[in-house]
């Protein structure tokens, strides 16, 4: 399930199964983007559908996809490995990042005439991916009409579960929790702030080597292509407007999803804040 919400794993497996579009998986360097986009492949790959992706280098073989190491040195780079897939009459074309205009321009184009494309990008949340593709260049016309879902992932520290312990929260913690996720958003919850508001700590044992972390857990953010959104990016709209269009529509945050993965009691809010700004 790799640590999707319920509502985030519904959104991924629907856009997923759609015959064609722009999907999108961004975070730094090590922030299991790879991982995730290699496990929509599995969740799809079917003897009928025919997968190519192009990687730099190749991290995980997959039965059933035809991949490709990119070599920018003979220029044969991503751009020029879409290009050579857009000939084999693919179903899915899975590029390792979009590094540049060219790349970006060629996936979305793709994912107008027919393919599902997924790709990654280097950037902060979900609603800054657009802003990056935009300030690349691309056509925001046909971004909207191209994007399924850009998904937004970090990692953090899974407490060890041979020394995870339960304790009542301070009111300073609960506070600065509470304001972590949003006043506004934390008292729709309607968590109270009493003996009831526990949350887990790993006190260190050997399994953990004394740390009190064991494993890492995985943090979300699921900006979907609705209408409302759609409509925001071909007016180029402002970052904040977009975020907020997401939230009603059902978004939560990167910070939001860690705070709720820390009251589920699987990593601290200190882990959370460590990887996730808002």
């Amino acid at each position: 399930k790799m640590g999707f919400s319920d509502r985030n794993l519904t959104a991924i497996k629907e856009i997923a199964a759609k015959p064609y579009g722009i999907i999108l998986c961004v975070g730094p360097t090590g922030s299991g983007k790879t991982t995730t986009l290699h496990s929509v492949l599995g969740f799809i790959n079917t003897p009928d559908i025919k997968i190519w992706t192009a990687e730099d280098p190749v991290e995980i073989t997959q039965y059933g996809l035809r991949q490709v190491q990119v070599q920018p040195k003979i220029n044969f780079t991503f751009a020029a490995a879409m290009r050579a897939f857009l000939r084999a009459d693919p179903d899915v074309i899975m590029v390792g990042e979009m590094r540049d205009k060219e790349t970006a321009e060629i996936g979305i184009e793709a994912s107008l005439t027919g393919h599902l494309v997924m790709s990654t990008l280097h950037t902060n949340s979900a609603v800054e991916t657009v802003t990056r593709l935009l300030d690349m260049g691309c056509d925001s016309f046909s971004f909207a009409d191209a994007m399924l879902g850009v998904l937004a992932q970090r990692l953090t520290r899974r407490i060890c579960k041979d020394c995870k312990e339960q304790y009542v929260a301070t009111p300073e913690e609960y506070e600065e929790i509470r304001q972590g996720y949003g006043p506004e958003h934390w008292d729709k919850l309607g968590i109270p702030q009493d003996n009831t508001f526990r949350l887990a700590r790993g006190k260190g044992c050997e399994t953990c080597n004394r740390t009190g972390f064991k494993g890492r857990v995985a943090l979300h953010e699921l900006l979907l292509g609705s209408d409302k959104i759609k409509r925001l990016i071909q007016t180029k709209a402002r970052t904040e407007d977009m975020v907020k269009a997401a939230i009603e529509d059902g978004m939560t945050t990167l910070m939001q999803d860690g705070v709720q993965k820390a009251l589920q009691g699987h990593t601290t809010f200190k882990e959370v804040k460590a990887v996730a700004i808002k």
